[in-house]
């Protein structure tokens, strides 16, 4: 028998196949396994090894950028630092003449005997205004509505034109020395601007060009509205400034001279008392020296930097920054004013440069940005330069501009990119080692398990040769026990096996037999549960049938509720099975009116049994003429209490009372909201959870009890209901709602007490359409007719 079965094909379900693929399996799940956690221990070892250069490299790229950023920052704050000293020291030389009367006007006397063409003015009839004549250090311009008829400047002005004349002395020297400037000049008060400015251009001319109607307004209002006045609030209260420095920087905008933007730096000169603005002092630099500095901002092959107002304002960046930021210029001139440069990062075609956050230094930030059609990352950070007065058409405000530095991620990792490459080709080689080791393992494993498998399985193909004999009822077959391993002990307990179905076999019709009998003394008991528990059905659904019967028995009667004459009543309630836990009863003694409307917890007997317990207590107590709300609903609770105690049912209810006696309504006890819709169509929602607690929690509950008014006037609706409206569902599972049921009630307001329960009721049964009533459903109406 060994011998032919040893002959056989060895199929996919022989033991000896399953052997060879379950230690196989197994050898093979072995080298997987530790092949893969050395792959594993490699990957991880490329992954820690680059993680740890890129971190390095990645900080110290991130370090130079924000040392470069903040390099540049202050290459910036100094260019404009060297501008507002200037501006200062020409302010301080200005208002020294305006402090000292007596110098001032010596100084204004000798400056017009040596160079008359600095005080001297000329009438330009076109233009109506004044100038002095070309030659002079400075131009200085005086508009029509400063001369006098006679054409020639006022006492005043002529004045401002002598003390003005002292610009001609430091100008030229600041000019030339220290920050570059494009020009400076003195502008008079508010009552006398005269413009004076160095170096001498076609001023009052330029302005007729570009500004026309500017010689017939205010000039501060004109050219810088709400600046003049900043400045006059300042002379009231320094603290209102801003920023410390009494320096005012103007955002960019085209200068009506030049044509180049530029920003202007302003220092107001004070009255000698200091009280009051008497002009200004001033220095323009053009946005070429700022951008200068910025646009030499490189880093890496193509990085660059911007300069930007607080509120995204692009003022400096070079060419190819603006196309990799997305800003789009625009420059638009209104009928006063200058006319400003408008390149907001916040209008860039870049949504992430759009989103860039300005309000707050935010470190190094990592950006997506479009370049040609792909997504290409970005380092960018932006630093805030110091604080300072910013005008820009309205009040003076702190302005804090930001300088930004923005790179290529991709170059700036360019070394982390090398030796990643490097350290993943070292992976990738160790990869392939380890995995031609495990495929030589397999063959030397395969070839060692298919030499063991035949000695192993031999015992194992006897028994399966033996089942089969089994199979065809050879009863009388037993396999040679030739090991005592477990197959050994596989063949002992198959012997075993075959003694006890031949035994089995031969007593197999006695046995039957035996399982019969039991079988049918089993049918018997059965049967005779089954009908016990038919009678007990039958009982109770008589108990449910009557129970059911006597609530609905115990329901205020239709003439009950129409025999009132100043108000409607109607009323709806469905179980949602046979006895409902829900209750609502109106009870009249004599005048007085009380509605009451309750739910108790769950529903079915228990439920419904305590329903009718309130209804009895509630008659009972209206028939001994208990008219006080709180002792009424206390005196209810007490009776409940006991009844519960006794009869142990684990039930509780809210409950509320509304008192009509003719003029309003008194409400008590916790319930639901109720729902008021006014004669005029407002709505007004009664929240009860101050009222009161839940009736049978406690023996005397008279300390928590409270009542409200509520004023029922001619044509208002008042609807109680139960929770079983507002929280049934539909079939996705939606709630009805207070907010429905309200809309309803408004919706029906002007209809009868019948007609508004009936439509709220239609609603709600459209709402709920097929889904399952899970709840009882109560609903009372009351309208003052």
């Amino acid at each position: 028998m060994d011998g032919g079965l040893a002959k056989r094909p060895m199929g996919l379900g022989s033991f000896r196949a399953k052997f060879i693929l379950l230690v196989g399996g197994a050898v093979l799940f072995d080298l997987l396994v530790s092949g893969g956690l050395a792959l594993w221990n490699v990957q991880r070892l490329s992954r820690d090894a680059t993680l740890e250069v890129g971190q390095g490299l990645e900080a110290a790229s991130q370090e130079y950028i924000r040392t470069y950023a903040d390099s540049t920052a202050a290459q910036v704050s100094l260019l404009l630092r060297q501008v507002h000293n200037d501006v200062d020291t020409l302010a301080g030389v200005l208002q020294g003449q305006i402090d000292n009367p007596a110098r001032n006007s010596d100084v204004g006397a000798a400056i017009a005997r040596t160079s008359p063409g600095s005080v001297s003015l000329s009438y330009d009839e076109k233009g109506k205004w004044s100038q002095n004549a070309p030659g002079s250090a400075s131009v200085v311009s005086v508009w029509s509505y400063l001369l006098g008829q006679d054409h020639q400047p006022t006492a005043d002005v002529k004045r401002d034109i002598e003390t003005s004349a002292v610009l001609d002395l430091v100008a030229p020297s600041l000019l030339e020395h220290g920050a570059s400037k494009l020009q400076m000049y003195y502008i008079g008060s508010k009552e006398r601007p005269i413009f004076r400015t160095a170096p001498y251009t076609d001023q009052a001319q330029t302005f007729d060009r570009l500004y026309p109607g500017h010689n017939e307004a205010d000039f501060w209002d004109f050219f810088f509205p709400g600046l003049y006045e900043s400045w006059q609030a300042w002379a009231k209260d320094a603290k209102t400034r801003p920023v410390a420095d009494e320096i005012t920087q103007t955002a960019p905008y085209t200068d009506a001279i030049t044509g180049k933007l530029i920003v202007s730096f302003f220092h107001p000169l004070w009255t000698a008392d200091r009280k009051d603005v008497a002009g200004t002092a001033g220095a323009d630099i053009t946005l070429d020296q700022l951008a200068q500095t910025v646009e030499n901002v490189k880093v890496a092959q193509s990085g660059f930097g911007f300069l930007a107002m607080s509120d995204g304002n692009v003022i400096a960046i070079n060419s190819t920054g603006e196309e990799t930021l997305g800003l789009r210029s625009a420059s638009g001139a209104s009928g006063t004013g200058v006319t400003g440069l408008e390149r907001s990062l916040k209008g860039s075609s870049q949504p992430a440069i759009a989103k860039l956050a300005l309000d707050r230094e935010q470190g190094i930030q990592h950006l997506l940005l479009q370049r040609d059609g792909n997504e290409v990352p970005y380092l960018v950070t932006v630093k805030k330069l110091p604080a300072t007065n910013l005008w820009s058409s309205g009040p003076v405000r702190q302005e804090a501009m930001l300088l930004g530095v923005v790179v290529p991620e991709r170059e700036i990792d360019a070394s982390l990119y090398a030796a990643q490459a490097k350290i993943s080709e070292a992976t990738n080689r160790i990869v392939i080692y380890q995995i031609v080791a495990i495929l030589m393992s397999l063959i030397i494993v395969a070839i060692a398990v298919f030499a063991a498998s035949k000695r192993i399985t031999s015992g194992i193909s006897a028994l399966a040769g033996a089942a089969k004999r089994i199979q065809a009822q050879d009863y009388s077959v037993r396999v040679a026990i030739t090991s005592k391993d477990e197959v050994g002990a596989a063949g002992e307990a198959f012997n075993r096996m075959a003694e006890q179905i031949s035994y089995h076999t031969e007593n197999l019709e006695q046995i039957v037999e035996e399982r019969t009998a039991q079988i049918e003394d089993q049918k018997e008991e059965i049967s005779a549960l089954n009908a016990q528990l038919q009678r007990e059905n039958r009982r109770l659904g008589t108990e449910l049938a009557v129970a059911e019967r006597i609530q609905l028995m115990v329901l205020p009667l239709q003439e009950e509720l129409e025999e009132f004459h100043d108000i409607e009543i109607a009323a709806y309630m469905r179980p949602a099975e046979e006895v409902g836990g829900d209750y609502y009863d109106v009870l009249k003694n004599g005048t007085r009116l009380k509605i009451g409307i309750g739910d108790v917890t769950g529903h079915g007997l228990e439920s419904g049994v305590l329903m009718l317990m309130v209804q009895s207590v509630a008659r009972a107590l209206q028939e001994a003429g208990n008219t006080d709300a709180v002792e009424f609903l206390a005196n209810l609770n007490s009776a409940l209490f006991k009844n519960i105690v006794r009869t142990r049912i684990d039930k509780h209810l809210t409950l509320a009372f509304l008192d009509y006696d003719g003029k309003e309504m008194i409400l008590s006890g916790q319930h639901e909201e109720i729902v008021i819709v006014r004669a005029n169509g407002e709505i007004q929602r009664v929240d009860t959870m101050d009222l009161g607690i839940p009736i049978g929690l406690e023996a005397d509950i008279s300390a928590f009890i409270k009542t409200r008014r509520i004023a029922f006037e001619k044509g208002d609706l008042i609807l109680l209901h139960t929770d079983g409206v507002t929280e049934a569902a539909n079939d996705a599972g939606e709630m009805f709602g207070i907010e429905r049921l309200c809309s309803e009630a408004l919706r029906l307001k002007g209809q009868s007490a019948d007609n508004v329960v009936s439509g709220i009721i239609a609603t709600l049964m459209l709402f709920i359409g097929s889904q399952k009533i899970y709840d009882d459903i109560t609903l009372l109406a009351v309208r003052h007719r």
